[in-house]
């Protein structure tokens, strides 16, 4: 299937390990120039080096200036952007008991607001050019909230309550909005998920991620490939009907349709 990304541009936050980088791996691979993205520079460098037109941006979201540094940058070699992939690191796990306003408000600086405001810099070019992806690699927390990770649920559930008002007020200018849900993938952030999950109930790492396995009826860990190409197709042409929607990549880990 040729996905019609082929001289597209795409922005990919926080793309310099997991999941972002595996979505930028995958776009490049369907023809589209990236900018990878991170606090990394050396890696975001590396990265781009590997996939043909790509550029590394070394980018620290959060600060107050982030976001419009990004798009500069990628503007400034691409001369527009077609796809956006919003993503962030993950906040410390815990309790919803245990949290602060402190708390919730990191939450949100790193999960809401810079996403908002890369959305607001290159939405308006999108919708003149009358084509535009906006994707946010979300969590499944989003539909099923995951214990223990109370400041996750908290802002990647806020995030996609802005995504779908947004997807509604775009749709007729040809840009989509969507999200895609990860379940347990076989990445850094899972693994030290597992191994806090262990410290907390005295248990290994590694039966902590047995027993996820358990619950996981593909029976393992997601390869971030197979969460790319998931991503690659939302960000195509082919998937150019499907708005305002979150999609589960999960291997059934979610009980739920």
């Amino acid at each position: 299937m040729d996905l019609g990304l082929t001289g597209r541009t795409a922005v990919v936050c926080a793309s310099t390990g997991g999941l972002g980088e595996a979505v930028a791996r995958a776009l490049a691979a369907e023809g589209a120039r990236v900018a990878v993205s991170g606090r990394r520079g050396e890696r975001a460098r590396a990265i781009a080096a590997e996939l043909p037109g790509a550029i590394g941006v070394e980018v620290d979201l959060t600060a107050e200036d982030g976001p419009q540094q990004l798009v500069d940058a990628a503007l400034a070699e691409f001369g527009s952007v077609d796809v956006l992939v919003l993503n962030g690191p993950g906040p410390k796990p815990g309790t919803a008991a245990d949290t602060t306003v402190a708390d919730a408000d990191l939450a949100v600086a790193s999960l809401v607001r810079p996403h908002v405001r890369l959305v607001s810099a290159l939405l308006p070019g999108m919708r003149e050019r009358g084509w535009g992806r906006i994707l946010a690699i979300g969590s499944s927390g989003v539909e099923a909230p995951i214990p223990n990770l109370a400041l996750s649920n908290l802002g990647r559930a806020a995030l996609a309550g802005y995504l779908k008002t947004l997807a509604g007020e775009v749709a007729a200018d040809g840009v989509t909005v969507n999200l895609l849900l990860p379940g347990r993938i076989a990445t850094d952030r899972v693994a030290a998920l597992d191994q806090a999950n262990g410290e907390r109930s005295g248990r290994s790492a590694e039966s902590v991620r047995q027993a996820a396995l358990a619950t996981i009826p593909a029976g393992r860990y997601g390869d971030p490939a197979e969460f790319g190409a998931a991503a690659a197709f939302l960000c195509g042409a082919p998937a150019s009907y499907l708005t305002g929607t979150a999609i589960r990549c999960d291997g059934g880990l979610v009980p739920t349709l």
